[in-house]
């Protein structure tokens, strides 16, 4: 019998731990294993004549997140484990994921804050420039909160990657919830550029203020952006 201990990459709540034990424990020869999701690593037991570490580190792979041998305890004595695995993890994973993360941060929120500005400007009584204001102007003042949006989805498409994984497996997490929920954001936001459109091709002044007021580009950064930072 061998137990073996793993740092843990890419969980962000207790579906995601929930997922990566329940993927490990059916391998054959997995005697016991646990996540914590605080600490970011799981423990694993298992029949070392049956199943080895690479085949625990490829189950938790296909389950969308990554794994990395730390220690292993066998009769007895605890060896480092990068004698079995040379693809070590930093020695401070979470170190490095703190940075990766501020950086996102900090980019996330250099469009997210002009985005917020620009859809909330007029209803705030805040100086825009003129070609944003009016209806006649509504593509400009659609398309620019769009182009806006559009880096800050490419800097977080972790979220989207990971969380419709996850939903696809038929084990949503938090990363789910904000994929779908920024995501109908994103979509009713074109769907209305669409509609401003043809607004204007038929002359109907109503439709093209109805759905003007009706973007939620800024709803969608605004998500991914705080997101990041609770996550910071």
């Amino acid at each position: 019998m061998q137990k073996e201990q793993f740092d843990i990459t890419g969980m962000t709540c207790s579906a995601c731990s929930a997922r990566i034990e329940k993927s490990v424990a059916k391998l054959p020869g997995i005697k016991e294993v646990s996540v914590n999701l605080l600490k970011n690593s799981m423990v694993a037991s298992y029949d070392e004549s049956v199943l080895d570490t690479e085949g625990i580190i490829q189950a938790v792979e296909k389950a969308g997140y990554g794994a990395f041998p730390k220690l292993v305890q066998n009769k007895g004595q605890t060896v480092n484990a990068s004698a079995k695995r040379t693809a070590q993890p930093e020695a401070n994973t979470a170190q490095k994921e703190y940075g990766q993360m501020k950086k996102r941060l900090l980019l996330s929120a250099l469009f997210t804050i002009p985005l917020f500005y620009i859809s909330m400007g007029h209803m705030m009584g805040w100086i825009l420039p003129k070609g944003l204001l009016g209806m006649e102007n509504a593509m400009s003042f659609a398309f620019t909160q769009f182009l806006l949006l559009i880096p800050v989805v490419f800097i977080n498409f972790k979220y989207y990657r990971m969380g419709f994984k996850t939903l696809f497996h038929g084990s949503p997490n938090m990363d789910s919830l904000i994929a779908i929920g920024s995501g109908a954001a994103i979509v009713y936001g074109i769907y209305a550029i669409y509609k401003i459109g043809i607004g204007f091709g038929h002359g109907d002044m109503e439709t093209v203020h109805s759905f003007m007021m009706d973007l939620y580009f800024e709803s969608a950064g605004m998500i991914l952006t705080l997101i990041t930072l609770g996550h910071l």
